[in-house]
């Protein structure tokens, strides 16, 4: 066991954040942090690298044990280049290499003297030695490959990081640790600022890391080829699952159905016996509220269950075209753009059809966003013409939130932009993008990445576009946020054009992939895994579209066949009703329901339910008759002529008497029937 977590909590202005989080980890785990954003996970890496201290609990660390931890915003502002910057962690190596060197000069000098010369030699193998076991000779060269793995080309190892963006700064950062090496790596959001490329180099660089990693990350495809544990958090609470992204995901969704279920049976409980003991006091007799005053002890005495994250907590979002475009949507004739000498992307074409999903791919800074921004009109382009289709309507979703007000609050950020909508339908919207309450009066400016995406899918909803335009749209999005808006492209039923790097995004929505390629797009017909098919493949030669169309109109360049997709088998679509085998998957099950029960048992179930529920209702209305009638003889009793008739007081009295005996009796067969339906309702 290399790190030891246990009944860690950490509570911040009395709300607690982690709550008794307990889990260890061995040697060589790979293990994924998740939960929605706000849920405690960088809390806990801080936690475990001694940044903050918890309220309770402990992390036991051995102490032979380093552990290296990359942060989400990294700040270096040194005059060491790039260079430097990551070979310095490795300052022993240098200084032995530096004494080899001086030893070698020594050796030429006092090549006279004998003995002077034998401790040379001696010192020098020792050392020589030591140098070769620690991977002197390979420093430099470790080094250079880190750096390019992580994206820097060799032309930038002399770079300043005073000279660096946020970016690359965390992308060096996360190269030195790479370089040190540490027992326990610990990441948080390590593929923010990495392409493609660069993230999939760092996946077989932590595949083959001989130690332990903790990743906190939304980059579930990342996650399913690394991690072999998942440490969940929700409601300040952990819960440990074995097995990559996957496999997590499926257990949790059967976990938190049954759970769900125990909470709302848990509800249904407890109202229920609060209608019973509501019931039995209005009954205001001397035995009903005794009875109320016990169940009313039995129901504080009832475990409270907390409710299970649900999809109504999480953000509502759909896309609906106010009218439908043309079938030619976009058509891009000889594109070309360059920024100082520097060219980002010539001679481009493209044709994009209505309801195409088309996903633009490719390595940073090759001009992915400076294309979706010239389709815009934000950005002019150097050559070339763009044309839209008849009844095109174009919305563009910004990375950078540039077309969000800084200075406007929430809700004034959608009233600008939709006057015509009241207080309250937009205090409705924002709600279902999860502002309530004073939220909505936030500025733009002090928002989280999260929070300004949710807004800016909100005003993307509201435009009832029927062209997409999206960059990065899950960069700082929560993992059931991306979910989300995985669901609402595809059911989108117009045209997406969106620009990512999270390939699970990308391998759930894309019909088509545009791989931006030094300066050029090579096409690929269908989603991620068809593309990586594509790069694996050693008998595929790319066909690159120097000049020629990347859509249906080109003349080369374009894999016609659609990769594998949900629902479509190797050997082509598989019918409505039918498994992958062709076989039917609705005749085994047509008469048994989900819950195993045949229809035949439903349908006495549903009788003997409304049964019971006539009787409780004939039961309600034989005891108002009796309550009824013991309050008429009440008021007879009462009449001056029968209080001076012992004779009709008690027959008066035995009358009352009998109405009180058979109450009893119905309230206790009321209780018993309204249990019974609360049973089989459960």
């Amino acid at each position: 066991m290399i790190l030891s977590v246990n009944n860690l909590t950490k509570s911040y202005d009395g709300k607690d954040i982690l709550r008794n989080i307990s889990f260890h980890i061995e040697a060589n785990d790979k293990l994924a942090v998740t939960g929605i954003n706000g849920a405690g996970k960088s809390t806990l890496l801080k936690q475990i690298i001694g940044e903050e201290t918890p309220d309770s609990g402990s992390v036991t660390v051995p102490k032979d044990v380093r552990t290296g931890y990359l942060a989400q915003i990294v700040e270096e502002n040194t005059d060491k280049t790039i260079f430097e910057e990551v070979i310095s962690v490795k300052q022993e190596l240098l200084d032995m290499e530096r004494e080899l060197r001086e030893l070698e000069t020594r050796m030429h000098s006092a090549a006279s003297e004998e003995n002077e010369l034998n401790e040379i030699f001696s010192r020098y193998s020792v050392l020589s030695h030591r140098f070769e076991t620690e991977g002197g000779y390979a420093v430099r060269s470790n080094v250079a490959g880190i750096l390019k793995g992580l994206g820097f080309s060799e032309d930038e190892f002399d770079r300043k990081l005073s000279e660096l963006s946020g970016g690359q700064k965390t992308r060096l950062a996360l190269g030195r640790l790479l370089m040190d090496a540490p027992e326990i790596l610990i990441l948080d959001e390590p593929t923010n600022h990495l392409d493609i490329a660069s993230v999939s180099w760092l996946e077989g660089y932590l595949r083959g890391w001989k130690g332990a990693v903790i990743i906190v990350s939304h980059d579930r495809y990342f996650l399913d080829r690394i991690v072999n544990k998942v440490l969940d958090i929700e409601n300040g609470s952990a819960r440990m699952y074995n097995g990559n992204y996957s496999a997590f995901a499926e257990k949790k969704a059967a976990l938190r159905k049954d759970r769900m279920r125990a909470w709302l049976n848990n509800q249904a409980e407890i109202r229920h016996q609060q209608e019973v003991i509501d019931k039995l006091r209005q009954f205001n007799r001397e035995k009903s509220i005794k009875r109320a005053e016990s169940r009313e002890k039995a129901l504080a005495r009832t475990e409270r269950l907390e409710k299970p994250f649900d999809a109504e907590d999480a953000m509502k979002l759909h896309f609906t075209p106010s009218k439908i475009s043309g079938t030619d949507v976009l058509f891009a004739d000889g594109l070309s753009k360059s920024y100082g000498g520097n060219m980002l992307f010539s001679g481009v074409d493209i044709d994009v059809k209505r309801g195409e999903k088309l996903v633009i791919i490719g390595p940073n800074g090759t001009g992915k966003t400076t294309l979706l921004k010239i389709i815009m009109g934000i950005v002019p382009q150097d050559e070339g013409e763009i044309e839209f289709g008849t009844k095109v309507e174009p919305a563009y979703y910004d990375q950078e939130h540039q077309v969000l007000d800084n200075d406007n609050t929430v809700f004034d950020e959608i009233s600008d932009a939709y006057p015509y909508m009241n207080n309250t339908e937009i205090r409705n919207l924002l709600a279902s993008f999860l502002f309530t309450g004073d939220d909505v009066f936030k500025k733009i400016g002090e928002l989280s990445g999260g929070e300004k995406g949710r807004v800016s899918l909100a005003k993307l909803m509201l435009s009832k576009a029927n062209l997409l335009l999206l960059d990065e749209p899950t960069n700082h999005l929560d993992i059931t946020s991306k979910e989300i808006l995985e669901e609402a492209v595809r059911n989108y039923e117009g045209t997406v054009i969106c620009v990512s790097h999270d390939r699970y995004f990308i391998n759930r929505i894309a019909t088509r992939i545009l791989e931006l390629d030094h300066t050029h797009f090579i096409n690929y017909q269908g989603n991620y895994d068809y593309y990586l098919e594509k790069q694996s493949d050693a008998s595929f030669d790319k066909l690159k579209a120097v000049s020629g169309r990347t859509g249906d109109r080109s003349g080369g360049g374009t894999v016609e066949r659609a990769g594998n997709r949900t629902g479509v088998s190797a050997g082509g679509k598989v019918s409505p009703g039918q498994g992958s085998d062709g076989r039917s998957t609705f005749s085994e099950a047509a008469n048994t329901s989900q819950t195993g029960i045949s229809y035949k048992e439903q349908k006495e179930r549903k009788q003997q339910l409304q049964k019971l529920k006539t009787a409780l209702s004939k039961c309600e209305s034989e005891i108002a008759e009796h309550e009824e009638a013991i309050d008429h003889i009440d008021g007879e009793i009462a009449l001056p002529e029968n209080a001076v008739n012992s004779a009709k007081l008690n027959e008066l009295t035995k009358k009352q008497d009998e109405h009180r005996s058979k109450l009893e009796k119905l309230y206790e067969r009321w209780e018993s029937l309204s249990e019974e339906i609360d049973k089989m309702e459960n």
